[in-house]
């Protein structure tokens, strides 16, 4: 049995996750806690941005055994709608800001000297046959095309969002493995904040449903 933290930004993705199981607790954060597929499930609604996922990765990772992010990201090289399995996450604005450039450091990291790898890595994918991309977690919503360009082209990163790479540090610090799968709503462009909402619930629902199978298949 392993005890599994299970984190998402927001109520559409958390409540996707094994849905109507556990008894929603709201306190600092929405809390819910079960047993599935023999372990001991913690599911919490984070908020949107690094510093949410950070501070409810610190509070309920120190016990857990294993810490998961489930929920919805913006394609920089993608296809949309798919879910993905994050195997490699980065913060695109953790750097040094030089008056003709922006250098990238890992998160956590002095920003200074010569930069080095920037990315965080998951543990190994269990056999789940997703795709595999790295993911760029910032805080701001990418909604400019050139701009998921510039973090495409510096990161190496084919997906966007405003979370992962806090957790990915947050487990790095905590010593404990981590893991994300996250689905497409959008293309970071001009239309992403309408396409955002209207593919939400139905992007929660298949990076949850595969966050199940993950759990499944999970013998720590």
């Amino acid at each position: 049995m392993a005890r599994i933290l299970i984190l998402a930004a927001l109520p559409e993705e958390a409540d996707a996750l094994f849905p109507g199981e556990g008894v929603r607790d709201d306190g600092v954060f929405a809390v819910r806690r079960f047993a599935a597929h023999g372990h001991d499930l913690t599911v919490v609604t984070t908020g949107l941005g690094k510093v949410h996922a950070a501070l409810a990765a610190g509070l309920f990772g120190a016990d857990a055994d294993l810490l998961l992010m489930s929920g919805t990201c913006g394609a920089l090289d993608a296809e949309a709608g798919r879910a993905y399995w994050l195997a490699e996450a980065v913060q695109h604005d953790y750097g040094t800001v030089h008056p003709d450039r922006f250098d990238r450091y890992r998160a956590g990291d002095w920003p200074a000297g010569e930069a080095g790898e920037v990315h965080f890595a998951a543990m190994p994918d269990p056999g789940l046959g997703l795709p595999h991309a790295r993911i760029a977690s910032g805080d701001s919503f990418v909604a400019c095309p050139d701009a998921g360009a510039g973090i495409a082209r510096g990161l190496g990163a084919a997906l966007v969002d405003m979370e992962v790479g806090a957790l990915a540090q947050a487990a790095a610090r905590l010593g404990k493995p981590w893991a994300a799968i996250k689905a497409v709503t959008d293309t970071a462009d001009e239309g992403s904040s309408r396409d955002f909402h209207a593919n939400l619930v139905r992007a929660a629902r298949g990076a949850a449903a595969e966050i199940e199978r993950l759990v499944a298949r999970i013998a720590l």
